[in-house]
Parts: C-alpha cells; sequence; structure tokens
C-alpha cells in the first residue's frame, strides 16, 4: 500500500496573466471538451505509464490522500468536467475518506453553479487567486478580475459551503508599494480565509511584464523595499494568529497545505494532465507541454509517448533534493527523521556546510535539527544551493 497524492492541470485561461510562465493557454470549449476526454484516458490508463517508467515495476495498491486541480485557471471550465475528473479518480484509485481536495479558482470565472458542483463532488477546499486588492495593480499585472468580483467569490465560496479557503497574495509588483500590502493583508484578514500564501514576483524572460520592465514603461519596486514588504507581510500576519509553515505559506492552525507540505516532505504524487509533473519510485517525470502532442498521442492511445524523464535519483540524489525541500519550510531538517529516512547521521553528512552555513548566519541548528535563521529567510536561495 503506498499514500500518493495526485495532480490535475487545467491549462486554459481567459487571458495570459503578464507575469505567468506556467504552461497555459487561451482556447476554446471544442478544445476544452477534447483536452477532458484525453485527461480522462490518461487517468483511466495511468499503469501503463508507470510499467514504462525506469524501474522494477510492481504492482501497488495506491491509497490517494489529496488531489489537486491546478493551472491554468481550472474555474474557466464547465463544472461538469470537474465533476468528471473526480468521479474518474474515485473510479481509479482508492481516495481517503479524509483527503484533501483542493481546486484554484479565479474570480471573473467562478460562478453559485459551478461552486455547488465542486462542494457535492467532494472538493472541500478552495484557492482563490487574487494577487492584490489593488484595481489598479490587477490592471498592471493583467488580471482578469478587480477586487469587488473576488469578494463575491469569496462570499458565494463561503454561502455553498466551503470553510477552507486561500487567498493568493503576491508582493514586489510594479508600481506597488508596502502601504499597498498592508492595505490588501487587512482586507484579506478581515475575511478570516483559513491559508494565505503570498510570493514574491519572478520575473520570468520573454513574458508581458518582462518586456514591460526591460523597456522601461514599469518599474520595480527595488530589492530592499521587495524584502521590506515580505517582513510586513510575516509580522502582520502572525500578529493576526497565521503561522508561516513554510516560505511563501501562512494558515490558521490545523490548516496548512496538506498537498503542498507532502510535497516538501518529498512524498509522492501523479501528475496528470498538459506538463503535469509526477514523483514516483525516485523519478521525476512530466507529460509534454505541447497541447497539440498530448492530445495526439492520447488519441492514438500511446500514453508513453507524453513522458518526459527528467530525474532518475539516486539515494544522494534524493537526500540532497530532501534537505532543500524541508529547508523551504519553518521546521527545517529534524535529524532523528532524517536518520530514520536516510539512516544515516545528518551531521556526519552535512558537516561542514551546515558549519558554512552557522557562520554565515543562514542556518540555526539545536539537538533538534537545522533550519533556516532570520537572516537564512531572505538568502533562502543561497542556502539551497549548497545542497545541489
Amino acid at each position: 500500500m503506498k499514500e500518493i497524492g495526485v495532480y490535475i492541470h487545467i491549462p486554459f485561461c481567459r487571458q495570459k496573466c503578464y507575469y505567468c510562465d506556467f504552461c497555459s493557454l487561451v482556447s476554446n470549449e471544442d478544445i476544452y471538451k477534447q483536452y477532458i476526454n484525453c485527461l480522462l484516458s490518461e487517468i483511466e490508463n495511468y499503469k501503463i505509464k508507470l510499467i514504462n517508467l525506469p524501474h522494477e515495476w510492481h504492482e501497488e495498491k495506491l491509497i490517494v490522500k489529496t488531489i489537486y486541480i491546478g493551472g491554468g485557471t481550472p474555474s474557466i471550465i464547465n463544472d461538469e468536467y470537474i465533476v468528471d475528473i473526480i468521479r474518474k479518480i474515485k473510479e481509479k484509485f482508492t481516495v481517503d475518506e479524509n483527503a484533501e481536495i483542493t481546486i484554484e479558482v479565479n474570480p471573473g470565472t467562478i460562478t453559485e453553479k459551478k461552486l455547488h458542483s465542486y462542494y457535492d463532488a467532494g472538493i472541500n477546499r478552495i484557492s482563490i487567486g487574487l494577487q492584490t486588492t489593488n484595481d489598479k495593480l490587477l490592471k498592471v499585472i493583467g488580471r482578469i478580475h478587480n477586487f469587488n468580483e473576488f469578494e463575491n467569490a469569496y462570499k458565494l465560496a463561503k454561502s455553498v459551503g466551503f470553510s477552507n479557503i486561500n487567498v493568493d497574495l503576491m508582493i514586489g509588483l510594479p508600481t506597488q508599494t508596502i502601504v499597498d500590502v498592508e492595505q490588501s493583508l487587512n482586507q484579506i484578514i478581515n475575511k478570516n480565509p483559513k491559508h494565505i500564501s503570498v510570493y514574491s514576483l519572478i520575473l520570468e524572460e520573454n513574458t508581458i511584464l518582462e518586456k514591460k520592465i526591460r523597456s522601461g514603461e514599469l518599474v520595480l519596486p527595488n530589492e530592499n523595499d521587495e524584502r521590506a514588504m515580505y517582513w510586513k507581510v510575516k509580522n502582520i500576519l502572525e500578529k493576526n494568529g497565521y503561522s508561516q509553515y513554510e516560505i511563501s505559506n501562512f494558515s490558521l492552525k490545523g490548516y496548512e497545505s496538506k498537498h503542498n507540505t507532502d510535497c516538501w516532505n518529498q512524498k509522492e504524487y501523479l501528475g496528470f494532465g498538459l506538463a503535469a509533473h509526477s514523483y514516483y519510485n525516485n523519478i521525476r517525470f512530466s507529460n509534454l507541454c505541447n497541447l497539440d502532442d498530448y492530445l495526439g498521442n492520447i488519441k492514438k492511445e500511446d500514453f508513453c509517448s507524453n513522458i518526459q524523464i527528467h530525474e532518475v535519483q539516486k539515494s544522494e540524489d534524493k537526500m540532497n533534493e530532501y534537505v532543500i525541500l524541508k529547508l523551504r519550510t519553518m521546521q527545517g531538517v529534524n535529524f532523528q527523521i532524517f536518520k530514520k529516512i536516510f539512516k544515516i547521521d545528518f551531521m556526519k553528512k552535512y558537516k561542514s556546510k551546515v558549519e558554512k552555513l552557522v557562520k554565515q548566519g543562514l542556518i540555526e541548528i539545536s539537538d533538534y535539527g537545522v533550519r533556516l535563521s532570520i537572516k537564512g529567510i531572505d538568502f533562502a536561495n543561497v542556502v539551497w544551493c549548497e545542497f545541489v
């Protein structure tokens, strides 16, 4: 018996956000239908892919602990498609009765009917992509909604019965000030969501936003201002009862994202859909990113041609990755758990790296384990690079 997570990728959007470098695209209802039929076929035939991975195959009973439907904008497609996806997963896998089932939704694409369908299908967690409560900033980054539409979506979700709601926010946006960030936080906290994710903008090459920055049309906050925004976020959320459990994630007690936490604990998951990533039996692989190729292969029942192998981990690779993932979390690496998993003492394995990072003030060490220091949170990439 093996516990896994399931990730479903819905790549469609009404409009691509100006900062987005994800595998997402604008399409139409005919393509939606073709895509969902192929996605359902991929789930139906998941064993074909697993059998053909570069590892010794043996039949295992898989217990699904979490399901995460992400995008793109999953709420853009017909709600019946989402119901069909959940039904197919339950047909092919044993889904834990207490499984966390999340769907990402965007204001401007959600309706009361869709929310009722999600709820009745067993979805018990909603993640709403807001990014900022400032309407001018929403236009600057190419979002299709305004704050009022978010408020309506949030109210609808609550009225339907969703109590576990996450709200996504972003900092470091063009023209954004620390006052903007504080105002957004306070407006969201007043709604009492169980979870708030706050991400720093990453300027990806060849996105619309990157081109606008490069041309001088828009200007980003400087690094000091962006870091001030981050610490303002952390302080405000903690004062209001939210605990930071990962670099970008805060929750009320007991409402940490189980799906993401499992990923940071190096748990296994299977991804379905265009460009969806999987981690299974120490192999990291994904589906193709080209929609025509993805659809064409599945229509030919050639499921394996969609697979791209990224890494077949050796024990050393797995250990290093585990450390990096755990050092994303505020808990850090627990010495006892590390030894139980890898049969080796953490300090013997990484003594010189730990001593270097402690000397630089980037990590803290105790009898319990190691974790990022306050300074290390600002220089987390430097810490993680030590273990690559």
